[in-house]
């Protein structure tokens, strides 16, 4: 443990609070894990970082009861181990939040709180669990609306419920598994600090991400996996972003200028390809999301949306797509107004969709990875004839689509949520892109990929663009949006603060417009 100030130091002889020795998963064709040793120390956030399929996930899930090793040994505070539920995990202070909350959306907080918990009380009226939660929230520093409908919750009011959940149950150790996908930048700084008071009292935290920058940022040690291998511990501050993605894929990662268009890239259109004129889009509760939106996208251009999380970007993306309808304005696809918002009839026209949530929206979980490979394609040949479905054609078909989107596949027929979410977002990716003739709607794409997958992803993307398709890109990271974009339009409150040439852009400029400022300045317009 690094020593430093308001760290916690563990008296001398204490053993860690997690140690994992020689730890080894199977599953047919896959070596999930094999000979893995991690150890955690009381006081430590400890990063796990790897490629998706690295490994980190089973891992965890060995930890938290939901596997059993075949191999190997786990020791919780000096004594061995072994866990057949995730209960009997909990019970030895081993506590995770998953990336996909596991929330009951029509119960409030308390309720939330306090579901399946055996401190809680057997009569209790509302405002005592309401009370007992706020206590909670009071002592883990993590603010919450105890009365609150988790359903009328942000992301981030969500995610500070479930570690709330895990920490109620006097977790030591607490396990989070990309806790800032779906945040803000201000929702993750409050994260942070609260990770800090946690381990400042002797517990740990075991932090999953893919993002390098906050990984050193908030860690101490950082434990890397390659195809299920350990390949190192480090310490945080011995580290750079670049030794820790050369760590994680074996190869140095060099992340080029993606706007450059080579020899016969198809050239940006003259007119729009999909345009928005005045659009307004009611939320799922009949609030206004977007107002007065003019966006114009032109064949053979990427165009940029940037944003805090929360102002408009996920209804922005359903309206492009056909999944949610305007309440007024109008949208135009090479000219031609749509009349009305159908999926199916936009794929038809060459719409194609990465969605924000890939496991719900994008993705039928239970359901083989075969079928969800090609279900944008299922009334065609070669997967249907004659009304009839091919079942050894659609495997075919599903066997290519992984191959582009270079994922491996030991078991088509399994549910598709057997997946890392990594190689879920991949598959999405190819799919869409099949269909994606005209334009491919892309909602963080990136998101939950390791750098080496981000890479391929934005290939994927900008090879797109330069076979002639137009593509709105909705990413909250910027670095990523300058990277690749033509041009950036800024979202606040449902807006369009302006839209910035990406040629000599003001990175200032930008972040005025996120929060809210619209003066003009040269190169933003709005709108258009």
């Amino acid at each position: 443990m690094i020593e430093g100030p308001n760290r916690y130091v563990a008296p001398s002889g204490t053993p860690p609070l997690v140690q994992l020795n020689g730890i080894a998963k199977y599953f047919p064709g896959v070596i999930a894990n094999a000979d893995v040793d991690v150890d955690v120390q009381p006081g430590e956030i400890h990063a796990l970082l790897g490629e998706n399929g690295a490994g980190k996930s089973t891992l965890m899930n060995i930890l938290t009861g939901i596997y059993q090793p075949d191999a190997g040994e786990i020791i919780i505070d000096g004594y061995r181990q072994e866990f057949s539920s995730p209960l009997q995990a909990i019970a030895a202070g081993i506590g995770m939040v998953h990336q996909h909350f596991k929330l009951v959306q029509a119960f409030t907080v308390a309720e939330n709180i306090h579901l399946g918990w055996s401190e809680t009380p057997r009569r209790a009226s509302a405002a005592l669990l309401e009370a007992r939660t706020a206590e909670l929230a009071a002592k883990f520093n993590l603010q919450t609306r105890p009365a609150a409908r988790v359903s009328d919750l942000s992301t981030g009011e969500q995610q500070r419920v479930e570690i709330l959940r895990v920490l109620a149950r006097k977790a030591k150790v607490l396990i989070l598994d990309e806790p800032t996908a779906v945040l803000t930048p201000a929702e993750a700084r409050e994260l942070f600090k609260a990770l800090r008071d946690f381990v400042s009292t002797g517990n740990s935290v075991i932090f999953i991400s893919h993002k390098l920058d906050e990984v050193l940022e908030i860690s101490d040690r950082i434990t890397i996996l390659r195809q299920g291998r350990k390949v190192a511990t480090e310490l945080a501050a011995d580290c750079t972003p670049a030794k820790l993605a050369r760590l994680m894929v074996g190869r140095d990662i060099v992340l080029a200028d993606m706007r450059e268009r080579p020899a016969g890239a198809a050239p940006v259109s003259a007119e729009p390809i999909l345009k928005l004129e005045a659009v307004d889009v009611l939320d799922d509760a009949g609030h206004l999301a977007l107002s007065g939106i003019d966006l114009a996208v032109h064949a053979g251009e990427i165009v940029g949306i940037a944003g805090v999380a929360g102002n408009g970007q996920r209804e922005l993306s359903h309206v492009l797509t056909g999944t949610r309808t305007p309440s007024s304005g109008r949208i135009l696809l090479e000219g031609t107004a749509i009349t009305k918002a159908d999926a199916a009839d936009f794929v038809a026209r060459g719409i194609g969709h990465i969605p924000e949530d890939r496991l719900h929206s994008g993705l039928a979980p239970a359901l083989s990875i075969t079928v969800n490979a090609v279900m944008r394609e299922y009334v065609k040949p070669p997967v249907s004839s004659g009304g009839l479905y091919k079942p050894a054609a659609a495997t075919a078909l599903a066997k290519e689509i992984a191959a582009a989107a270079e994922v491996a596949i030991p078991d088509f027929g399994m549910p598709i949520r057997n997946l890392s979410g990594g190689n879920q977002q991949r598959l999405v990716a190819r799919r869409e892109m099949r269909v994606a003739s005209k334009v491919l709607v892309a909602a963080y794409p990136s998101r939950g990929l390791d750098v080496g997958a981000i890479n391929t992803m934005l290939r994927y993307i900008v090879e797109l663009r330069d076979a002639g398709a137009g593509i709105v890109l909705i990413s909250e990271e910027l670095e990523e949006l300058l990277n690749l974009s033509d041009r950036i339009a800024v979202l606040y409150e449902g807006k369009i603060m302006g839209v910035v040439k990406n040629d000599n852009v003001d990175i200032e400029q930008i972040g005025l417009l996120m929060g809210g400022r619209s003066q003009i300045a040269d190169g933003v317009s709005h709108g258009q």
